[in-house]
């Protein structure tokens, strides 16, 4: 069980694997004003730099779990440059399936409802690991403008219009499924940007150190064309957020 290579070659060097930047995720961590000592479970962790850096300025201690060995390799070299090792975990394995021990303060999903083949689903994982009065965090596209026809669909990597929801719509979402929104951080299109373009820089250094690996002709196609369908799809059509969830 593990992630394909091509995700490990794109990300290359990219410690937070969303359209957030440190920053963001620093602004996160305060909104939602974490305690030392609060516990959190991160579902599809990726190389852990919400937990790592969350317990470097917050105290909080917890447990992240991802399918890439890579990944996972990385957020526990994180955790022990930043000193953390001895309050977070990084575990391989299945995200859908992972159940820690004890309840937890927090637990979140950021940019990975596919674990639960959406949202209403996504929800559900990560409740059964949290304690009563504790908060998810779910990491989200929606539509920031209606997609015009199935070419701006499938530029931004959805099978159907319908798998996503405008800002408004994913907030209702969230009503319906039985949560209170209680905070937000959204990405924006400069985030978008920073996290799309770092993909180009990685690849292209990529092919040239391996012009003749076995993903170098889905990777080249992969360079050629993502640069125009970001700026012509992605960036214009599709937003990014973290939201904050707590139980009605």
């Amino acid at each position: 069980m593990d992630l394909a290579r091509s995700f490990v070659i794109r990300e290359g060097d990219l410690r937070i694997l969303n359209p957030f930047d440190a920053g963001k995720l620093a602004t996160l961590g305060r909104a939602v004003k974490l305690r030392p000592g609060t516990s959190i479970l991160d579902l599809c962790s990726g190389k852990g730099e919400l937990l790592c850096t969350w317990a470097r300025d917050h105290g909080v201690v917890g447990t992240g779990v991802d399918i890439s060995t890579a990944f996972t390799a990385a957020a526990r070299e994180r955790a022990a440059a930043l000193g953390v090792a001895d309050r977070v975990r990084f575990v391989h394995g299945d995200a859908a399936a992972f159940v820690p021990d004890e309840p937890v303060d927090v637990a979140a999903c950021v940019g990975a409802t596919w674990i639960g083949g959406g949202v209403p689903g996504t929800l559900e994982i990560l409740e059964r690991s949290l304690r009563p009065g504790g908060m998810l965090l779910v990491g989200e596209p929606w539509w920031r403008l209606d997609p015009p026809d199935q070419a701006t669909v499938a530029a931004c990597h959805a099978g159907s219009r319908d798998e996503f929801r405008s800002l408004p719509g994913l907030v209702e979402l969230f009503s319906e499924c039985g949560w209170d929104l209680v905070e937000m951080v959204l990405a924006d299109q400069d985030s978008w940007d920073r996290y799309a373009a770092a993909h180009w820089l990685n690849l292209r250094r990529w092919l040239d150190a391996n012009p003749d690996d076995e993903l170098a002709e889905e990777l080249r196609r992969e360079l050629t064309e993502d640069p125009l369908r970001h700026v012509r799809y992605q960036r214009e059509y599709l937003g990014w957020g973290v939201f904050a969830l707590m139980r009605r």
